[in-house]
C-alpha cells in the first residue's frame, strides 16, 4: 500500500457500514480519502475521529446525491480543484427496497437503478477521465457489488435489487474490456460480497426491524471490515496484477 499514500481516493457511500469502514482504512494507509454521501454529518465525525487517531491520511466529507448527476458532476469538479483529481475511485454506495417484480413500485425501482447503476457508471465514467487528464496510468476502480450479481435467490423482495447487481457485474467486465483497449493499465475489480452485518437490512425492512434482525441472526455473518480487508488486498497487488472478481461470503451462508 506504500504506492498509494498521499494519493486521492473517492469512496461513494461512506457514512456508514462498509463504506464507512473502508474510508478509515484508507486514511490509516495514508491516502486522502473523498468520502460522499448524502448525510455527511457522519462523515465529518470519521474525520475527526480519524484526525484524533493520528492516522497518516484524511478523510475529506464531500455532500453529494448520487441520482443526481449534477452533483456528481460537481463533487469531481471540486476534486478537481481541491486535490487535482482521483487515483482511485471505490463504487460502494448502493440500496435495496423491498419490491417484488409482480407488485413492485415503480419509483421504487427506478431508485434501486439511479444509485446502484447509473451513478456506479457515472462515478466510474468521470474517475476515468481524471485519470487520464492527468495520465495517471496507474488507477484503480473498485465495485462493491453483492453475491446478488451472481445469483437469483427464491426470494421476491431481493430480485430487481438482484438485477440492479447483476447489471453490475456486466459493467465492471465491460469496463476492464475497455480499459484494455483504451491501453491503460487502470485496473478494474468487483468485490462482491454475502451477507455482511451493518445497517443494510434494517434499511431494506424499515418496517420490520425483527425481521432485519433475524437476517442477521440466522449465522455468523461477515464484518464491514472483512470487505475492507478485500479492497486492500486488491490495492495492493503489484501493477502487472489483475484482480478481477472476488466473491465472500460466510461460511455458514448457503448461496
Amino acid at each position: 500500500m506504500d504506492r498509494w499514500r498521499g494519493r486521492v481516493v473517492l469512496v461513494t457511500g461512506a457514512s456508514v457500514g462498509i463504506g464507512a469502514a473502508i474510508a478509515k482504512s484508507l486514511v490509516q494507509h495514508g491516502m486522502k480519502v473523498v468520502g460522499c454521501a448524502r448525510n455527511v454529518e457522519q462523515i465529518k465525525k470519521l474525520a475527526a475521529e480519524c484526525v484524533s487517531s493520528g492516522y497518516s491520511g484524511a478523510l475529506f466529507p464531500y455532500k453529494c446525491d448520487l441520482s443526481v448527476e449534477d452533483e456528481v458532476l460537481s463533487m469531481f469538479s471540486w476534486i478537481k480543484a481541491q486535490h487535482k483529481g482521483v487515483d482511485v475511485c471505490i463504487n460502494n454506495a448502493g440500496l435495496a427496497l423491498p419490491e417484488p417484480l409482480l407488485s413492485g413500485k415503480t419509483s421504487s425501482w427506478r431508485t434501486m437503478m439511479d444509485v446502484n447503476v447509473m451513478a456506479l457508471a457515472v462515478c466510474t465514467r468521470e474517475a476515468y477521465q481524471s485519470m487520464k487528464e492527468r495520465k495517471v496510468d496507474d488507477g484503480h476502480i473498485i465495485n462493491i457489488n453483492s453475491i446478488c450479481g451472481h445469483r437469483v435467490l427464491n426470494y421476491a423482495d431481493g430480485h430487481f435489487y438482484t438485477a440492479t447487481k447483476y447489471a453490475v457485474t456486466a459493467l465492471t467486465e465491460g469496463l476492464r474490456q475497455e480499459l484494455r483497449e483504451a491501453k491503460t493499465h487502470i485496473r478494474a475489480t468487483g468485490i462482491s460480497p454475502g451477507i455482511v452485518k451493518t445497517e443494510f437490512a434494517y434499511r431494506l425492512f424499515s418496517d420490520d426491524q425483527e425481521k432485519a434482525a433475524a437476517m442477521y441472526n440466522s449465522g455468523e455473518c461477515l464484518q464491514a471490515d472483512d470487505i475492507t480487508n478485500a479492497v486492500v488486498y486488491v490495492l495492493s497487488a503489484p501493477p502487472h496484477v489483475q484482480i478481477g472478481d472476488i466473491e465472500l461470503t460466510p461460511v455458514d451462508q448457503s448461496m
